[in-house]
C-alpha cells in the first residue's frame, strides 16, 4: 500500500514540474539548416549584340605635331562601336568589340596664322572585349567594368592648300584599347540600353544591346 501511495506522488510531481531528460556530454541534437534558394539558378547563357556611340572621338590625340604648326578645331565622327559578347556566367561575358571613327582638323601657320594644310585620320579597331557584372538586387540593372584591348588599322591623309600629300607622317600606334564603368538598363528580356564612362576609344558613350 505505501508503494502504491510513493508512485503516485512521484507521477503527480512529474505532470507538475515536467520530467527532467538529462543528455550526457558529447550528445549533440540534430541541427536542420534552413533551405536557402540556390542564387543565379535561372542564369541561362547568352548571346548578345551591342550597338553604340562614343564622345569624343579620342584618336584625335594622334593627329601629327609638327613644328610651326598649330592645329584647328576638329572635327570627328563617331567611334560607333560594336560588340558581339558570350555571358557564360552570371558576372562575366567575353567577345569581341568594333570601332570605327575619323577625325579631321585644320593647320595653321605659327607665324601669320593663315591655314597651311589638313590632316585626317580614319580608323578601324578590333578588340577582345571582357565584361565584369557587378552583383545586384535589381535585376532590371546591371553595373559592369568593360576592358578591352585590340588592333588599330589607320588610314591618314595630310594635304596642303595646294592639294599636296605630306609622306613623311609615321602612322600612329597599333595598340587599341578601351577601359570604360557603366550600367546597363534592362528594357525587356531581350532589349536594353547602356551607358558607360571610361579611356581609351572614347569618354563616354552609349547605346542599345540585343540578346539573342
Amino acid at each position: 500500500m505505501l508503494s502504491v501511495v510513493l508512485l503516485a506522488g512521484a507521477a503527480k510531481t512529474n505532470a507538475q514540474y515536467g520530467t527532467r531528460v538529462y543528455v550526457s556530454p558529447g550528445y549533440a541534437r540534430p541541427y536542420h539548416q534552413p533551405h536557402r534558394r540556390q542564387q543565379n539558378s535561372n542564369f541561362r547563357p547568352s548571346l548578345t549584340i551591342n550597338l553604340g556611340y562614343g564622345f569624343p572621338n579620342l584618336d584625335k590625340n594622334y593627329l601629327g605635331a609638327f613644328t610651326n604648326a598649330n592645329i584647328g578645331n576638329y572635327s570627328q565622327t563617331g567611334p560607333i562601336s560594336g560588340s558581339i559578347d558570350y555571358q557564360f556566367s552570371p558576372y562575366t561575358s567575353i567577345g569581341l568589340m568594333g570601332t570605327y571613327g575619323k577625325v579631321s582638323a585644320p593647320y595653321y601657320d605659327a607665324y601669320n596664322n593663315t591655314q597651311a594644310f589638313t590632316g585626317s585620320l580614319e580608323n578601324v579597331s578590333v578588340m577582345l572585349n571582357l565584361i565584369n557584372y557587378f552583383p545586384t538586387y535589381n535585376r532590371n540593372v546591371s553595373p559592369y567594368l568593360r576592358t578591352a584591348i585590340g588592333v588599330n588599322s589607320w588610314s591618314q591623309n595630310y594635304t596642303d592648300n595646294d592639294g599636296n600629300k605630306m609622306t613623311d607622317v609615321p602612322l600612329p600606334t597599333a595598340f587599341a584599347y578601351q577601359v570604360s564603368l557603366g550600367v546597363k538598363f534592362h528594357l525587356s528580356n531581350n532589349t536594353g540600353l547602356f551607358i558607360e564612362g571610361g579611356y581609351g576609344k572614347y569618354i563616354l558613350a552609349g547605346g542599345l544591346s540585343f540578346k539573342l
